[in-house]
């Protein structure tokens, strides 16, 4: 039987990055800066640059925050890819959890290091409610986290 490899769930980070900056790539070549396109009743694409984290938080902060949340996701990177590689072979949802955690940190470190903000696309609104715009790496990060908790409750349910 082959020895497990403690780097097989990478290629999903990779593709994450991948989706998500051809995405970016695609939205800042077909969009002005906060230019929107309908495309469902609750959804537009719409142009936007995050210069903060989460929610626009620090977003006017000045420029330090580009360096400090650079700084985090390199340091948040070399973690989970450190954790990735101590995974078992049975620890499948949370090598696929970290693996998009992962790609997702670096899809948005990416755009900070060569920018300066973050590029955001994907507006869902109802009514006159939007939540704050995001991309594909946000949505990597957001499920990875989701998959994570799913995994802590699974872990707990064993222990019981």
């Amino acid at each position: 039987m082959p020895k497990f490899s403690k780097h097989k769930w990478l290629w999903l980070s990779a593709l994450a990055i991948g989706l998500d900056q051809a995405s970016k790539l695609a939205v800042d070549k077909s969009f002005s800066l906060y230019e929107s396109m309908a495309v469902m009743p609750f959804f537009n694409l719409t142009y936007v640059h995050n210069t903060g984290a989460a929610f626009s938080f620090l977003s006017e902060a000045g420029g330090w925050q580009r360096w400090f949340f650079a700084a985090l996701a390199i340091v948040m990177s070399t973690i989970m890819t450190i954790w990735l590689t101590r995974l078992k072979e049975n620890e499948t949802l949370l090598a696929v959890s970290l693996s998009l955690i992962l790609g997702g940190a670096m899809g948005n470190l990416i755009d900070r290091l060569a920018y300066g903000y973050v590029i955001d696309f994907l507006d869902v609104y109802y009514g006159t409610y939007h939540w704050p715009a995001f991309n594909i790496a946000d949505s990597a990060i957001t499920i990875g986290v989701a998959l994570m908790l799913v995994e802590s409750f699974k872990s707990q349910e064993k222990k019981a």
